[in-house]
């Protein structure tokens, strides 16, 4: 399932949403156009996650200048390819605006870096000594998910579904959307993990999708909703 747009209203304009979207775009340009192949590769290894690096389980001297936790932070701003991004930054301006609009301009920057974090540190746990660069936003959009999946359940969101052999729009209510999405999430990674000894080559970083949503729901219910100030308009006559 596609989600296409959603009906929540929201009552201020989320500039740190287009923040995020701003920067993630930017520093994919400079991949792309700045960056050949052999650089890029290098930049990932760089300022993507390592696991094995992190866990210790394979010495990062052996691959890179430095050893650092920058990554956990950095990674979430790379992308892999062109789909990776839109992908990603299609579902951040669906539903990242309302979570803003509820949390507050700082409060939303926080809770989308810690969402990012909270999701490296499960797929660095499930994949200790991989030595696959990971990279995205998608694990601290996860965590918007999350908190939209508690703030809005009811809230409708078109979908492109897919019926047999043709595609239909449908509104569809968020629980539907994003519970379906998470539980899609936790069964392909419990997969991957159990083919876990027979894994070469890169992939989704499943646990990493799942622990930015459960990081979303958990800090939702932790963090204060924004105090909003009520404009009074007089008339005189």
């Amino acid at each position: 399932m596609i989600p296409i747009r959603d009906d929540a209203p929201r009552y201020s304009t989320p500039y740190v949403n287009y923040f995020l979207i701003g920067l993630n775009v930017l520093v994919f340009f400079y991949e792309v156009f700045v960056l050949n192949a052999r650089a890029r590769d290098a930049f990932f290894y760089e300022f993507g996650v390592v696991p094995g690096w992190i866990t210790g389980a394979v010495p990062y001297y052996l691959h890179a200048p430095s050893f650092s936790l920058l990554p956990i932070a950095t990674s979430m701003f790379l992308h892999a390819s062109w789909l990776h991004l839109i992908a990603n930054m299609w579902v951040l301006w669906i539903f990242g605006d309302n979570i803003e609009d509820h949390l507050g301009h700082f409060l939303y920057l926080i809770f989308y870096l810690v969402s990012g974090i909270a999701a490296s540190f499960l797929h660095i746990l499930f994949n200790p000594a991989s030595t696959i660069p990971s990279v995205g936003a998608s694990g601290a959009i996860a965590g918007i998910m999350g908190a939209y999946f508690m703030l809005f359940p009811s809230a409708r969101v078109l979908t492109l579904v897919p019926i047999i052999f043709f595609f239909s729009f449908i509104w569809l209510p968020a629980w539907i959307v994003l519970g379906y999405w998470f539980v899609v999430q936790f069964l392909s990674g419990a997969a991957t993990s159990i083919a876990y000894s027979h894994q070469t080559g890169g992939g989704i970083a499943f646990w990493a999708h799942v622990g930015g949503f459960v990081a979303g729901i958990v800090m939702i219910k932790i963090l204060p909703q924004r105090i909003r100030r009520t404009r009074y308009q007089y008339y005189r006559s």
